[in-house]
C-alpha cells in the first residue's frame, strides 16, 4: 500500500521535523512504538483530489485510541494522504497528520512529545 520511501509529517504530535524514510522503516517505527498499546483507528470523511493521472492527495478525519493497562491517550487529527499511481495502483507516497487535539497521557506513546 506504499511508495518505496515515504514522506512523513508528524511534527503536531512529535515535534520533530517532517522526513522520508523507506516503508519498511515506517512499519517498523509504528510497530516499535505502539507495539504495547491497544489501538483502534476511526477513520472517515475522505475527500480526494486528483491532480493528474498519477497523483492524487486524500484528506480525511481520524480519531485515534490508544491503551495501555492503565492509561489512555487519544487524538483527533487530520491525516493528509500524497497518493501515487504505480502500474494501475495507487499507492501511499506521503503521510501528514494534523492535530487538532489530544487527551489523555502521551507519555504512553512512545512517538508523542
Amino acid at each position: 500500500c506504499f511508495t518505496e520511501s515515504i514522506y512523513t509529517d508528524y511534527s503536531d504530535l512529535r515535534g520533530t521535523p517532517p522526513q522520508t524514510v523507506t516503508a519498511r522503516e515506517y512499519v517498523q517505527k509504528r510497530i516499535d512504538s505502539l507495539d504495547q498499546l491497544k489501538l483502534h483507528h476511526l477513520v472517515s470523511n475522505y475527500e480526494v483530489d486528483i491532480t493528474d493521472s498519477n497523483s492524487a492527495t486524500c484528506r480525511a478525519s481520524m480519531v485515534v485510541w490508544r491503551k495501555s493497562e492503565e492509561e489512555d491517550f487519544t487524538s483527533h487529527c487530520i491525516y493528509i494522504f500524497q497518493l501515487t499511481k504505480l502500474d494501475d495502483n495507487w499507492k501511499i507516497s506521503g503521510i501528514t497528520q494534523k492535530v487538532l487535539w489530544n487527551e489523555g497521557t502521551s507519555s504512553i506513546h512512545k512517538g508523542a512529545k
